[in-house]
Formats: C-alpha cells, sequence, structure tokens
C-alpha cells in the first residue's frame, strides 16, 4: 500500500523564512519554517491523504523520522543520549510533568540522525576539534587574560574539553566569554578564516552566549548539495545554515550546550557528552549511476538518494519505507502496478508489502527505511 504524506512545518524561532517555500515552488509564509516531521511520533505525526495521520497508520512503531529541515540561524549546540542513557535518564525524571522546560529525556529511545545537504551550501558545527588546533585558533584573537584562562584549562591533563566546556557553561567564566566574544570582532587567519567568520556569524544571532565560544571549539563542516554527516550519540553538535534532508531515531531526547534560550543542563549534558576530540567523515555523493547510499551503523534507518533524469529506477526496499521528493515531482510504483505521484517536499508513505518501488520523474528522491540490523 502506498500513501501520500504531508505535515505543516513547524516555526521554531531558528528556521528560514524562505528555504521550504523555494523548494515547495510557493510563497513564503512569512514565519520561519524550520522543519516538517514525515513520521509517526506523538510530537507531530504526518499526515495521509485521507485525513488521518501516520500513527493511526503503523500503530507508533516506526523506528526513524525523517525531515526536511531549514536553518535560517543556528540551532543550538546539542548532544543526544545513548539507548542506555535515555532509559537511566526517563527513569529518573518521572517525576516531572512531560511538558516541564527542565525535563531532559522526553522518551526512552537514542537519537543517532543522518543529514544530508538539499542546498548547495549547508553548514555544521560537529565534533570536538583536536585541542592543539583550537590553541592555533586562539593565537588568532590576540593576548587576553580571557584568552589566556581558556588556553590553561584546554592544555591542561584529565578531561581537558570536558573541564572547559564545563567552565563556559557554569555561568562563572561571564567576564571570559565576552571578552573572547568581543575579541572575534577583529581576529584574522589565514587557517581558521571560515571557522572564525562563522563564530562572528553565531555571535551576532546569540549575543554573549557562551555556546559562542562552545562553537570555537568544535569542527565547523560545510557540505555541498548531496553530502552528508552522520552525528553519532554523545557527539557534540549543531546546524548553523541551509536546507537538508535529515533522517533520525524516533526520538526527542536532547541535551543542549548553548546558542539556545532553553533550559541547559550541564552536569548531564557532560554525563552523556563524548569529548574525544576528532573529525566528522564527509559521505559523499556517488559519481555514478543514479543512487547514493550513506551507511550508517545503526539499526534503526537507513537513506539513499536517488537522481531522477526521466528514466525508471527500480530500488528494493524493506519496508516500512518512504520516499521523499526533494526536487521535482516523482512517480512511485508499487505492488500492482500502483502509483502516486509526489509534489515536491511531500512522502510516499510505503506499508509493510511493499518489496520494490520504481521512481520516474526528473530530479531527486531520498528512500528512507529501517536499518539494516532490523531487516
Amino acid at each position: 500500500m502506498l500513501l501520500r504524506l504531508s505535515n505543516i512545518p513547524r516555526d521554531y524561532a531558528w528556521g528560514s523564512p524562505t528555504l521550504l517555500a523555494e523548494l515547495e515552488r510557493r510563497q513564503p509564509s512569512g514565519s520561519p519554517e524550520a522543519e516538517v516531521w514525515f513520521g509517526d511520533h506523538p510530537g507531530d505525526p504526518a499526515d495521509v491523504e485521507d485525513g488521518s495521520t501516520l500513527d493511526a497508520v503503523t500503530g507508533g512503531t516506526l523506528p526513524y523520522l525523517l525531515k526536511l529541515l531549514a536553518a535560517g540561524d543556528p540551532l543550538s549546540i546539542q548532544v543526544h543520549p545513548t539507548i542506555a542513557q535515555a532509559r537511566d535518564g526517563w527513569a529518573r525524571e518521572t517525576h516531572l510533568a512531560a511538558d516541564d522546560p527542565t525535563r531532559n529525556y522526553r522518551d526512552e529511545n537514542h537519537k543517532p540522525e543522518l543529514i544530508v545537504a538539499l542546498s548547495d551550501r549547508f553548514e555544521a558545527l560537529g565534533g570536538l576539534r583536536p585541542v592543539a588546533d583550537t590553541l592555533r585558533l586562539l593565537d588568532s584573537l590576540g593576548p587576553s587574560s580571557a584568552v589566556t584562562a581558556l588556553r590553561v584549562r584546554l592544555s591542561a591533563d584529565g578531561d581537558a574539553l570536558g573541564d572547559a566546556i564545563a567552565w563556559l557553561l557554569s555561568g562563572a567564566a561571564q567576564a571570559e566569554v565576552a571578552d573572547i566574544i568581543a575579541a572575534l570582532e577583529h581576529a584574522a587567519s589565514d587557517e581558521f578564516a571560515p571557522e572564525l567568520d562563522a563564530a562572528r556569524r553565531i555571535a551576532a544571532r546569540n549575543p554573549g552566549d557562551a555556546g559562542v565560544v562552545v562553537a570555537l571549539l568544535m569542527n565547523f563542516i560545510v557540505l555541498g548539495r548531496g553530502e552528508g554527516i552522520f552525528l553519532r550519540a554523545g557527539l557534540l553538535h549543531a546546524y548553523v545554515s541551509g536546507l537538508g534532508v535529515e533522517i533520525m531515531a524516533a526520538s526527542d531526547n536532547v541535551l543542549r550546550g548553548g546558542l539556545t534560550p532553553k533550559h541547559i543542563d550541564v552536569p548531564e549534558l557532560l554525563s552523556i557528552l563524548d569529548t574525544t576530540p576528532g573529525t566528522v567523515p564527509v559521505l559523499r555523493p556517488a559519481t555514478a549511476g543514479p543512487v547514493t547510499s550513506y551507511p550508517v551503523d545503526v539499526p534503526d534507518f537507513a537513506l539513499r538518494r536517488v537522481v531522477l533524469d526521466g528514466a525508471p529506477v527500480s530500488v528494493d526496499v524493506v519496508a516500512p519505507a518512504m520516499v521523499l521528493s526533494a526536487g521535482g515531482e516523482v512517480t512511485v510504483e508499487g505492488a500492482d502496478a500502483a502509483t502516486v505521484t509526489v509534489p515536491v517536499g511531500q512522502v510516499v508513505f510505503a506499508s509493510e508489502g511493499e518489496r520494490t518501488l520504481v521512481l520516474s520523474g526528473e530530479g531527486v528522491a531520498f528512500v528512507a527505511e529501517p536499518g539494516a540490523t532490523r531487516r
């Protein structure tokens, strides 16, 4: 069975007023449009063309959540728990109301995620940069007691990155944070020019926020169209700007670490944060053939990108699967030659009986399905 899905964009403040409208070839709404959810998560289940919602079809059992994400401003710096951490956190917070703003755990699931760029440029922060590289970046800020204080913490024995983040977010470093942000205005570095430019833009949108300095400790990543990054549990990250397709485990567990007015629980954040420095690999589109796979080692989801040039492309799937039209109108043919035409920005849901989908049209589609260990 094939069902066409849609949903209303969520109007988070960081959303873009234009990116989703441009993708869907419609007039902007006049408000920020941040995310469109295609899933059965109770926070915002997708709408089915017959007037029902997807959770009524699936019973709320879909292991993944597919989204369109449009960042006009930076999202909060955040990290997601493992399943064990989520279950433990959920159990500790059962006394809190579901809508309590101090609640860290909204469910008992982990939330690994993959983002693939739809725009020509998608900017993100991902993972913590090696300390030696960050010390060279700090040189560009010039000498000051605030920079020295941060350098001392980053050069200490033990978990230097964790200790530095705890200090920055604790509130005890407000004067140093302000001085470091002020120093960004005149900072210059050939090696770190993109990082400093991004930090200045982030600071302009988040004046005085300690997360601006946390961002200086993170890898700045620029994705081109069709490129993606996988963000595992424990990895600090934030999306900065651009339009993308995002897929994740069906969870809403977020621990925040700056660039937000929302609740930040520093001890809990640090308890699940992986402070091991290193780069985040960029997953690149295929150079031959219409289909790109983005390998991720999680059981919840898999994602493929299909470039259509008019010729039909047959894709074997493990249902429940989804086909998102992300550029041009796509026609999906399933079992018994049933067909559904999907406007750009909408989804076809393929229920358990579907095994092979034939995609046709011109543009780009994404195929989402459960991960390999669930097949």
